[in-house]
């Protein structure tokens, strides 16, 4: 499942580039996260937890910063590992000045494989929107949040400038929105799989479009030598 969008900040891209290489800074982006260890710089893991209609998931991450050109390109491959659900991922971003402010072009290659890998695209396309917008949404809140910090009143009074697919409001959506995905953000389609057996006959619920609190406990974060 492959889906790409756009964002902008009405921040330096100097100071985006910070927030999205900052350990700390990225912990806050993730939805459900628990625990969030560093390694080295281009190491790092997350135990997070995903709601399902019947528990929850947990879920243990590592992330890997496979290329960078500073401050324009990123590169990230991600492993994720939890029962009924293997994640494999590779993302990127691009920085780019606009005016003032700065242009983040993204893109996402997301496989799951497991019971929950088995539910399909059609199934899953809408909870990684979700996902994907309180990604955007708190990465937005991090940006501004250090330009705040910094005195830079671009970064601290601006905040978004725009976005474009998927789109997101101010703040993590509701419980009351699940309902109403919106536009979903561009993707590849692929071939469904041969299911076999359902995800309930392999112990695992179908996921529930519930959604993440938008500011949830602080991590913990350690870094390792």
């Amino acid at each position: 499942m492959k889906v790409a969008g756009e964002r902008s900040f009405a921040a330096p891209r100097e100071k985006v580039w910070v927030v999205l290489n900052d350990p700390a800074s990225m912990a806050k982006t993730i939805p459900g996260v628990e625990s969030f260890d560093v390694q080295d710089e281009r190491h790092w893991s997350a135990k997070v937890k995903i709601p399902l209609s019947l528990g929850v998931l947990h879920m243990t991450m590592n992330m890997e910063k496979t290329e960078e050109r500073e401050p324009e390109l990123a590169r990230l491959a991600i492993k994720g590992t939890g029962v009924g659900a293997i994640l494999s991922m590779t993302t990127a971003f691009n920085l780019s000045e606009a005016g003032r402010g700065t242009l983040m072009k993204w893109e996402a290659d997301v496989s799951i494989a497991g019971p929950v890998g088995s539910m399909g695209q059609r199934v899953l396309q809408p909870i990684v929107n979700q996902q994907v917008q309180h990604v955007l949404t708190a990465l937005d809140q991090q940006v501004m949040a250090f330009g705040s910090e910094s005195g830079d009143s671009a970064g601290g009074a601006g905040g978004m400038a725009g976005a474009k697919a998927p789109t997101a409001d101010s703040a993590a959506p509701g419980a009351s929105d699940l309902k109403d995905y919106g536009e979903p953000a561009e993707s590849s389609p692929e071939p469904e799989p041969d299911t076999g057996s359902s995800a309930a006959e392999g112990g695992v619920a179908p996921l529930a479009p519930e959604t993440y609190e938008p500011k949830p406990e602080g991590p913990t974060t350690s870094t390792e030598d």
